[in-house]
């Protein structure tokens, strides 16, 4: 798929030890997967770990999924022999946890050549050097770790995230000024639908491309908040429509809905058509 308009409405850990697990995750209905070998794997089993992910990726059947393999951080023990051992698996890019800064990434690119990069952005740090991580040319995705960011700063869980509210607004604007998606954290209560469902519109509206997800039961949520609506496809096509119309007859402004339709709505209105057309040929 394109990497322009791949959606990224929901992104599910997996771990990159369970063999069951793996299995289930080509049936689910997941944009992308990150394959985890960090947190989700315990010290004793990194190394099979490296294996059994190897095989299941070699096997193949993920689809049109994203498949994202989050190795352990280069300062540990494991980090340099995931990305040495797993440079050539069939993923799409790797996933580096606590990333500070662009001397980071380059370290990983180093080892693993051109594939693509994505960062989990989850220390002080990190956040204050989003622009600079941002710019380096293998990165191609952000990921907001929202809960070691939490631990970090020493905050409040909130229900409206404002404690957090900078840092993820900082994560967006150096993702968005330089072309890379950017997905935010994960919801810890993965039972409380509601909850869920209010923290990924929220992270809809500030922008994010989607969702990372610790659980299957969340992945509908996801993927219905992060969606353009019925009506926003409808709109988006009337937009395009009456622009087009104004353009051929040279006459007056186009207008929708009572208002008026600029370059930067039909370039939005383009936008949503294009996504919702990615997410039609995922199903």
């Amino acid at each position: 798929m394109d990497a322009s308009t791949r959606p990224y409405r929901s992104v599910l850990y997996i771990p990159g030890s369970k063999e069951r697990a793996l299995d289930k995750a080509r049936g689910l209905p997941v944009d992308a997967i990150i394959f985890d070998l960090e947190d989700a794997v315990t010290p004793d089993a990194k190394p099979a770990a490296r294996e059994t992910l190897k095989a299941a990726l070699d096997q193949g059947g993920y689809g049109e999924k994203a498949r994202i393999i989050r190795i352990n951080g280069l300062d540990t023990e494991w980090g340099a022999e995931d990305a040495t051992l797993l440079k050539d698996a069939d993923a799409d890019a790797f996933l580096l946890p606590k990333v500070n800064s662009a001397a980071d990434v380059q370290a990983l690119v180093d080892i693993l050549g051109d594939k693509p990069v994505w960062c989990m952005i989850e220390t002080p740090l990190g956040v204050f050097n989003a622009l600079e991580i941002a710019a380096h040319p293998s990165v191609a995705g952000f990921v907001a770790g929202t809960n070691d960011l939490a631990k970090e700063l020493g905050c409040r869980s909130r229900d409206d995230r404002l404690p957090m509210m900078f840092a993820l607004q900082q994560m967006l604007l150096a993702a968005r000024a330089h072309g890379v998606v950017v997905v935010d954290g994960v919801y810890n209560q993965y039972l409380d639908e509601a909850g869920l469902k209010a923290e990924c519109e929220q992270g809809r509206d500030l922008g994010f491309d989607g969702k990372t997800l610790i659980h299957p039961a969340q992945v509908d949520i996801a993927n219905a908040a992060f969606a353009p609506t019925e009506a926003e496809i409808d709109l988006a096509r009337r937009q395009i429509e009456a622009h087009e119309e104004i353009e051929r007859t040279g006459q007056g402004v186009a207008v929708v809905d009572g208002k008026i339709v600029e370059n930067l709505h039909v370039e939005t209105a383009k936008k949503t058509l294009a996504k919702a057309e990615a997410i039609a040929r995922m199903a």
